[in-house]
């Protein structure tokens, strides 16, 4: 699946700025001296669109982090919506914290979470 970065090409970092996860990955794309758009989940939302391709790409249990405490905190109503790929993405789009972060788009290709080997195997 080819996943599509801002329009001008740009790598895209999907996150949320106080994140420890995130921040580790920008300050490793920053001391790589890769350029990238952050895009703040908190202030921007996310797309019911976007949610999709991720969860098309890489699978809704990849891109969906039950390990939160945002997760825990939801009542047993709230996560068995969580059962199909559509009631996770209506989760993710109200709770966005249950989303896994960081996620990288670059050049077509998605990487979610932080790991050092993947992004350099992906990024340079």
């Amino acid at each position: 699946m080819n996943i599509k970065t801002a329009s001008n090409g740009t790598m895209v970092v999907y996150g949320i700025p106080n994140c420890d996860t995130t921040q580790k990955a920008v300050k490793w794309l920053q001391k790589n001296k890769l350029a990238f758009s952050f895009h703040d989940y908190k202030l921007q939302g996310i797309t019911k669109e976007k949610l999709q391709q991720w969860c098309d790409a890489k699978g809704v249990d990849t891109i969906f982090n039950k390990r939160s405490t945002t997760w825990r905190e939801l009542t047993a109503a709230e996560q068995e919506k969580a059962a199909t790929v559509n009631g996770a993405i209506r989760l993710m789009q109200q709770h966005n914290s249950i989303i896994k972060r960081p996620i990288i788009e670059s050049n077509g290709t998605i990487i979610v979470g932080y790991n050092e080997k993947e992004l350099e195997k992906q990024l340079q």
